[in-house]
């Protein structure tokens, strides 16, 4: 998807963008109430998530407890909304697993296709290193 959409943006001279976020002290969650917390926690951010996502947008989970999000169309402006939206969603979601309760947050990294971008990959890279800046700033907090 995220080829596709690169490609096109590329071609047409259209925005792109790209949101990174992760779990913030998620090991502490697996550590703190079990491993079966964990993937509650995460299959409600999953959740959550897919019902801000427009249907011409892709979600995924990307690994461990990180999700990434593709933004065709989507100036940097509305990326950052979208990541704030996001945030905002997550941290004010009660988390509640037979009957324990844990807060989560996320920090999240949003990027634009600019014309030095070859691949798609620069464009993940670039919300990469965003999110590691939101991570080093405090967390919970959206970097674009």
């Amino acid at each position: 998807f995220l080829d596709k959409e690169f490609a096109r943006a590329k071609r047409h001279s259209r925005p792109l963008a790209c949101a990174m976020f992760d779990l913030d002290h998620f090991k502490r969650v697996n550590d703190d109430f079990g491993h079966l917390m964990g993937d509650y926690v995460l299959r409600e951010v999953a959740r959550i998530v897919t019902a801000r996502v427009r249907q011409e947008e892709m979600f995924a989970r990307y690994g461990g407890e990180e999700f990434a999000a593709v933004l065709p169309e989507v100036e940097l402006e509305g990326a950052l909304t979208f990541g704030e939206d996001v945030r905002r969603l997550i941290e004010e979601h009660r988390f509640v697993f037979e009957g324990n309760s844990v807060d989560v947050t996320v920090s999240v990294g949003v990027a634009m296709i600019d014309p030095s971008m070859t691949r798609a990959e620069a464009l993940v890279l670039a919300a990469d290193e965003n999110l590691y800046r939101a991570k080093r700033a405090g967390r919970n907090r959206v970097v674009g």
